[in-house]
């Protein structure tokens, strides 16, 4: 029976939770790597450390440098009952977009070590809120926020991961290249890397940066069952000069993840180099700009998935994941990879 790709039932499968990676492999670059070749239609099983020898000649290696910060904080709200909040993302005039496990009120007041509280502002229709930070009666800004939250905050580690957070996440959990901060969820197919491999790929290929600060509703579900009455998150971005000039060029692409495909195919609707994208790439809006992706396994119904099937049709991402899954492959943020040529 052939898949709808409008429907999100298309998107489903069921993993093992054996298979849920909820540590990196040791070293990174030990991990699987699935090569899909769409000319040839041939799927290979390889080593991460070997992905050199798969990746065209003549290709232009484009990276996400975000860097992410220790987003999770534990605290109490004014009734002594614990709170956790999750920053998303940071909006204008020093207000912040959060996520909240617990209930709260408008203009309740939350507190935190390092005597830094949080005053509810809104509450959203998409279960995010909107607050202010303040530390000592002054109302703190990005930069400050991060400072304190180095100190008494918590690597953002996915949901599916259950487990806390421990110091080695603070290095496994960024990219080598990770340079500017605002990202609470990493870009994981940058996380296999390994210093000499990463090198190596600099030697042999053309490498560029952009950035885009993944937030948490890149673990969102989709929960429509027609996929295009789906309200994408939007994350915020910059692409620099040296960049673009290759993006407007016509020259061949690897995106490595799918932050960077967002970014490029973002830029490519609106032009502007700088901004917050909420763009949804799925099989009925395909990619017009990458040419070649690196990604890891997704969560099912994600759009994450839709966007692999972006590239690949949804019938041969599903066929792909279920060999992955028969091969024991370790799926999501700490798990192995895919290269689609």
């Amino acid at each position: 029976m052939s898949l709808n790709p409008l429907r999100i039932d298309s998107y489903d499968y069921i993993l093992p939770k054996e298979l849920i990676a909820s540590t990196p492999a040791e070293p990174k670059d030990s991990c699987k790597l699935l090569i899909y070749d769409r000319k040839k239609d041939t799927i290979i099983h390889e080593t991460f450390f070997n992905i050199l020898k798969y990746i065209p000649k003549d290709t232009v290696i484009l990276l996400n440098n975000t860097k992410v910060i220790k987003a999770r904080i534990f605290g109490k709200k004014e009734s002594g009952g614990k709170i956790e909040l999750l920053l998303n993302s940071p909006m204008q005039n020093n207000i912040f977009l959060v996520y909240i496990k617990g209930k709260v009120s408008l203009n309740t007041t939350l507190f935190f070590d390092d005597r830094l509280s949080a005053k509810v502002m809104k509450l959203n229709d998409d279960g995010t809120r909107t607050v202010k930070f303040i530390k000592d009666g002054k109302v703190l800004d990005f930069v400050s926020l991060n400072n304190i939250l180095n100190d008494i905050g918590h690597v953002p580690l996915p949901p599916y991961i259950k487990r806390n957070d421990t110091k080695e996440d603070e290095k496994n959990y960024q990219s080598l290249f990770a340079k500017n901060m605002g990202a609470v969820a990493a870009p994981t197919a940058s996380l296999h890397f390994t210093e000499n491999l990463f090198n190596k790929l600099k030697s042999s290929y053309d490498t560029k940066y952009l950035t885009l600060h993944v937030g948490a509703g890149t673990f969102k579900p989709v929960n429509v069952s027609n996929i295009l009455e789906h309200k994408m998150h939007s994350e915020l971005y910059e692409i620099p000069s040296d960049t673009l000039c290759v993006i407007d060029s016509d020259k061949k692409i690897l995106s490595i993840g799918t932050t960077v495909a967002r970014t490029i195919e973002y830029y490519m609707k609106k032009r502007k180099s700088i901004g917050a994208a909420d763009i949804f790439i799925h099989p009925l809006s395909p990619p017009t700009r990458v040419d070649y992706l690196l990604t890891n396994f997704h969560l099912p119904k994600s759009t994450l998935l839709m966007l692999v099937s972006s590239f690949i049709g949804i019938e041969k991402t599903m066929e792909i994941y279920n060999i992955a899954i028969k091969s024991g492959y370790r799926f999501f943020s700490y798990g192995d990879a895919m290269l689609i040529v």
